[in-house]
């Protein structure tokens, strides 16, 4: 017999750790979130700032998205929830080092989506993470997509199929 919907929700948030954001992936104290305000390099979107800071240890993400943001704990909450599920994602990829990511208003009325893709192109611009490989559909740029023993194929009208 299937569980009811609140039991499904809760036997599966809670019953696998690893799910979790770890302590050890988060920008915790106040000193921490100065030292990477004061030294770090920044990028900004309309949706968005990240503060990067360069370090030996591995990708840790700290998250300030105030009451003017959005005066609702539930949509600050959701913008969070987003961030933290991307960088979980993106983690094993990101260049070591602490993030902190500043949230502005605008981020109130963005999608999910919206939001998550606005935190990788700042990921990426920053250098911080790798750029997408190519999808396999088209060949990279400056590649010949033919061997050089195939002749090209003629370019010309094309006669449709009867």
């Amino acid at each position: 017999m299937p569980l009811p919907a609140a039991d499904a929700i809760l036997t599966v948030s809670s019953s696998d750790p690893r799910k979790r954001f770890p302590r050890s992936a988060r920008v915790r104290t106040r000193a921490e979130y100065t030292t990477v305000f004061n030294g770090a390099r920044r990028v900004s979107e309309p949706l968005m700032t990240l503060h990067w800071l360069k370090s030996d240890t591995p990708a840790r993400l700290g998250l300030a998205v105030s009451r003017k943001v959005d005066p609702r704990a539930v949509g600050r909450n959701r913008i969070k929830r987003v961030l933290r599920d991307a960088t979980r994602h993106l983690r094993p990829w990101m260049t070591a080092g602490d993030y902190v990511v500043v949230a502005r208003s605008s981020a109130r009325t963005a999608s999910n989506s919206e939001i998550r893709q606005a935190f990788e192109r700042l990921l990426r611009r920053l250098g911080a993470l790798p750029m997408p490989g190519a999808d396999g559909t088209m060949p990279p740029p400056g590649v010949a997509p033919l061997s050089q023993s195939e002749p090209a194929p003629a370019a010309g009208p094309v006669e449709p199929a009867r």
